[in-house]
């Protein structure tokens, strides 16, 4: 009988003890988890269409920020500018809206047209549908293929990486108007 209440109890404590462990999988702390692995990651390319409006009644880039000899600069070196541009299929400014370009540039540079874009490419149709990737990077704006990075993302995005591929469709040096074609892959 007591060999039977030994074994009742390691049985028990097993129960009590290692079971819920078992349960928890990686989980030991309540503050930290490992997540499981999901196997390889996915790559998605992109393609798609910028269009920067500064003139006109209803601007998608303005100026909020300059310094103080910014107009007497020839690439208007310590301007700021806000966006809120379309991102489309085509170059053709009435196609399909697939989504937005959010966030700003600025000229970071005294020498050429070089400008640094914080952007979030948030999209509103398809299957990437409320899903954004951010981009950060030096664009050497009059260079006819500019490289910029891919930092990061959120909804099917999430913890993105990888490189865009910008390429000017059309410029205005008038009103500095443009459409860039943009190329962009992404590991997620």
């Amino acid at each position: 009988m007591k060999m039977a209440k030994a074994e009742v109890s390691r049985l028990l404590f097993l129960l009590v003890t290692i079971i819920p462990l078992a349960a928890q999988g990686s989980r030991l702390y309540s503050w930290a988890n490992q997540l499981e692995e999901s196997g390889k990651d996915k790559v998605t390319n992109l393609q798609f269409y910028f269009h920067d409006t500064l003139s006109g009644k209803n601007p998608t880039a303005v100026k909020v920020a300059q310094a103080a000899d910014s107009d007497k600069s020839p690439t208007l070196f310590g301007s700021v500018f806000m966006v809120d541009d379309a991102l489309t299929e085509t170059a053709d400014p009435k196609s399909k809206l697939v989504g937005r370009a959010q966030g700003l540039y600025g000229s970071s540079c005294k020498e050429e047209l070089g400008l640094l874009m914080a952007m979030s490419f948030c999209f509103e149709d398809g299957p990437y549908k409320d899903s954004t990737i951010s981009m950060i990077g030096k664009n050497s704006a009059m260079n006819p293929v500019r490289e910029m990075p891919i930092v990061g993302g959120t909804g099917m995005f999430r913890m993105a990486r990888g490189y865009a591929i910008a390429q000017t469709h059309w410029f205005d040096p008038k009103t500095g108007d443009a459409i860039v074609g943009y190329n962009v892959t992404i590991v997620h």
